[in-house]
């Protein structure tokens, strides 16, 4: 049949039809890992352009040792000397754990300032971005676990096993970069960076303080007492304390090292799909 001039206007006029739908790129393994590594360098490169970043890695770990002790020694202690056993290794878990509170906050600004955006257009894996973010923020860790052994050591803190109380140290590094997972999450869903930081610290207080961190359990309510054994921060001191004092990997050990694999394997993928429907 002919063509009539009204049919030929009306596909003329037509909207073409978009496809919208996402563009999958699927990397290899080895890819996502070589480019988590770049972006980690990526962080590395803010804290050399930006070194006020890290002010709180150094300094926190000055202040707090020195301020807790003064608080806490005589009225659990008796003097400060002997409480240092039960707050060098409570005040490392908790410092190096409050330094990872900035990875949720980078992470919130990222995505504030449109760079995730770029991120998502280039043909990388999904986990790159912030997987670097994490390992870059290991960096911090490691300052602030290096700065609370050297105070540590200067307040008279004498372990009787150094190189247990090295590899705690070690143990809270690797264990942080696991929990630190946790607080990339709150980054990646909340949109304003002040109120990333606000949850952050509701979440690091309790953990904290809700420990056997800088007071022992016996000194506790019941109700809190059983907070305490659930919390994994206090498996992970118990550990540090357990290293430092007779150089054995106990039980709070392998403990603090599940708890902190089950909450990457929970909150790792929700960050990925999280910022996936972002």
């Amino acid at each position: 049949m002919p063509v009539t001039i009204a049919e030929i206007a009306v596909e003329r006029t037509a909207p073409a039809t978009i496809d919208r739908r996402p563009r999958i790129t699927h990397v290899s393994l080895r890819a996502s890992l070589f480019q988590s590594l770049m972006m980690a360098w990526r962080g590395l490169l803010t804290f050399r352009h930006s070194p006020q970043l890290l002010y709180d890695a150094l300094l926190l770990p000055i202040v707090g040792p020195l301020l807790f002790g003064s608080i806490f020694g005589t009225a659990i202690a008796g003097s400060m000397q002997a409480y240092l056993p039960i707050l060098i290794p409570g005040v490392l878990v908790q410092i190096v754990l409050t330094s990872s509170v900035a990875t949720g906050v980078q992470l919130s600004e990222d995505i504030r300032s449109g760079v995730f955006d770029r991120f998502v257009a280039m043909p990388i894996a999904r986990s790159a971005p912030v997987a670097g973010a994490l390992l870059a923020g290991a960096t911090r860790y490691v300052i602030a676990a290096t700065t609370v052994v050297i105070v540590g050591c200067a307040m008279g803190y004498r372990p009787d096993h150094p190189v247990g109380f090295i590899a705690g140290a070690v143990l809270v590094v690797l264990a942080t970069t696991a929990i630190s997972w946790l607080f990339a999450f709150i980054g990646v869903t909340v949109s304003r960076p002040a109120a990333v930081q606000g949850m952050s610290m509701l979440v690091l207080t309790f953990l904290s303080f809700a420990s056997n961190a800088l007071v022992p359990e016996s000194a506790m309510p019941t109700w809190l007492r059983y907070v305490s054994d659930c919390n994994p921060v206090s498996y992970l001191v118990s550990a540090v304390r357990r290293l430092a004092e007779d150089g054995v990997v106990g039980a709070d050990a392998l403990w603090s090292v599940v708890a902190s694999l089950v909450i990457a394997a929970v909150f790792a993928p929700l960050t990925i799909r999280t910022l996936r429907a972002r």
